[in-house]
């Protein structure tokens, strides 16, 4: 029996979630990438989070995060090469609910927007 997946937290989903070519008229033919495979985007590539900082914050393996985090730099160049479009949707996610002591996402979007209603 296969051992069941972890859920992976995510801070946030991606405020768009459809990125191709402009002239692509055909949507047959796109790319799936996961929301846990953007998070892993996000936090390692636009946050400048390590690896081992990712899987803390995830709260998963370091070496699922590099999986991860491969198949979606994989994904992301098929997507410019090919000229297909990428779509995120799915996967084995949790979202963060603002709640935690210690978020540990840098710019957390839950965490800035309690910030900003107590500020008012």
């Amino acid at each position: 029996m296969a051992r069941p997946r972890k859920w992976r937290k995510v801070c946030s989903l991606p405020e768009n979630n459809f990125f191709g070519p402009m002239n692509c008229e055909q949507f047959d033919d796109m790319i799936i990438m996961t929301v846990d495979e953007y998070e892993t985007i996000r936090l390692i590539d636009y946050q400048d989070f390590t690896q081992e900082e990712c899987s803390q914050y995830m709260k998963i393996a370091r070496t699922t995060v590099q999986q991860i985090y491969t198949n979606a730099r994989k994904k992301i160049a098929q997507s410019i090469v090919d000229g297909k479009v990428l779509k995120i949707f799915g996967g084995d996610y949790q979202l963060c609910d603002g709640n935690e002591d210690f978020c540990g996402c840098r710019g957390c979007h839950k965490r800035q927007r309690y910030k900003n209603l107590d500020t008012k």
